[in-house]
């Protein structure tokens, strides 16, 4: 699967007005290092940040601009920043970039950071200039060993540029950047779970209040942003909140543009960086070229595997958190996957669940029993083996582990699509339940009250 592919026959040509992420990207994928990035108006927009703007109106235009998190959750990146202390004397804090990127089917943040790590650069010291942290970390998915490599190099070249490290652009400012490998687990996506094990401490989740905006990386003023979001601050610096808002299409409430990207049995899965308000009908098929033949498309999931399925009617909706909000699930990162009709929902919902299950952190009960009791039921559904009554107790299982009844959102995203495919394919579910044998002894099942 190609990481630059943005669209057949590469018909529409990247410029920095209307592909702010992309548009330096080179043709033979390999990385952009920091004299083409300078070339290419590379830290322009660090330069104007530092020479031109007060570090609280650097924070206004990301709020005016109206960019959002990125990383699936799209809660406000400027309101996030607002959030960190005033207080000129608390001079010890933290800037974080999520790179932990875990999620099936999703490659974005990896694109950017092995072939324009140093938009990645420039996005964190603009952030960090704003929100005022002298030193920051790029937790890294340990099995992106490319990415490390040139990240570190990167860092390596904008120090010795005189971009990182002491007074920065000769501003007074100091800023420190680490490149940090974690072991490569699914929570560590979770802001305060990568907070523990940046630390060294197991990857749970931590009880909020107090938000690491408050009490973050050892107790002080912590801010958490993915790969993605980061990326897109220098454009918005550069050009402005106007411009920034006039590229999404009619119909979007989100702003700017996403990277997008389609996998499975189509004929061109990759990844493009596309205006919100897209549909999805024009991602599959203009940019992802439709099924290959012999395949049809059966249902598909538009950010991830912790989004729910949704069918072939529902390709209308536009790409955006709201317009995927309309037909039933969540945008989540953007990068869908195409189901085709060979395949059995119940294999793939246990190949899914047998994931999140082994991803938990175990640290509360209906996440920790409750994602393998589904494994445990779909794997005798999938064998043939089920017991009546099954389906409804999986769709008990999806209610107790829904949004607000755990300690953080891995268990709600793990049955979302469990609950989904569900409804749109219950007679597959059904299909796997035996008829009852005299003298069988039954399997054991969880108990579900008001099931």
């Amino acid at each position: 699967m190609t990481l630059t592919s943005f669209g057949p026959a590469n018909r529409i040509a990247r410029s920095a007005q209307t592909h702010p992420l992309t548009w330096r990207l080179r043709d033979d994928g390999e990385p952009v290092w920091l004299d083409e990035y300078q070339a290419k108006d590379g830290y322009a927009a660090a330069r104007k940040a530092f020479a031109d703007m007060a570090q609280d109106d650097i924070v206004q235009t990301v709020k005016d601009a109206g960019l959002k998190g990125r990383g699936g959750a799209g809660f406000p990146t400027g309101v996030k920043w607002g959030l960190m202390p005033k207080d000129e004397s608390m001079n010890i804090r933290y800037l974080l970039c999520n790179a932990d990127e875990m999620e099936p089917n999703t490659w974005k943040d990896r694109m950017l950071m092995e072939q324009l790590p140093h938009l990645l650069i420039e996005g964190m010291l603009i952030s960090a200039r704003a929100l005022k942290t002298y030193r920051g970390y790029i937790f890294l998915r340990g099995e992106y060993t490319t990415a490390a490599v040139h990240l570190r190099r990167a860092v390596e070249e904008a120090k010795a540029a005189g971009l990182l490290g002491k007074n920065i652009l000769g501003s007074g400012f100091d800023f420190e950047l680490f490149v940090h490998t974690g072991a490569g687990r699914y929570i560590c996506g979770e802001e305060t779970a990568l907070i523990n094990s940046l630390e060294g401490r197991r990857a749970n989740p931590r009880s909020k209040p107090p938000f690491p905006a408050a009490v973050g990386v050892w107790g002080k003023p912590t801010c958490v942003n993915n790969v993605e979001t980061l990326c897109n601050v220098p454009a918005i610096i550069g050009n402005g909140v106007d411009w920034y808002k006039s590229l999404a299409r009619e119909g979007s409430e989100d702003h700017g543009t996403k990277l997008m990207g389609f996998s499975g049995k189509v004929k061109n899965p990759g990844l493009w960086e596309l205006p919100f308000g897209v549909t999805a009908r024009e991602l599959f098929e203009d940019y992802a070229g439709g099924m290959r033949d012999g395949f049809k498309l059966k249902c598909w999931q538009p950010g991830g595997a912790g989004t729910g399925f949704l069918l072939p009617e529902h390709l209308d909706a536009q790409m955006y958190a709201g317009g995927i909000g309309k037909v039933g699930t969540r945008m989540g990162t953007g990068l869908a996957m195409a189901v085709d009709d060979s395949v059995n929902m119940v294999s793939l919902l246990r190949n899914m669940e047998q994931f999140f299950a082994r991803e938990s952190c175990g640290f509360c009960t209906p996440c920790r029993d409750g994602l393998p009791w589904s494994v445990k039921l779909l794997m005798a559904l999938e064998k043939g083996e089920g017991q009546p009554g099954d389906i409804e107790t999986l769709l008990g299982l999806v209610g107790f582990l829904g949004p607000g009844k755990t300690f953080c959102a891995h268990a709600p995203g793990a049955v979302e699509p469990l609950g989904s495919a569900i409804k749109y394919f219950r007679p597959e579910f059904e299909a796997g339940i035996a008829q009852a044998k005299p003298g069988a002894v039954p399997l054991a099942r969880p108990i579900v009250i008001g099931a």
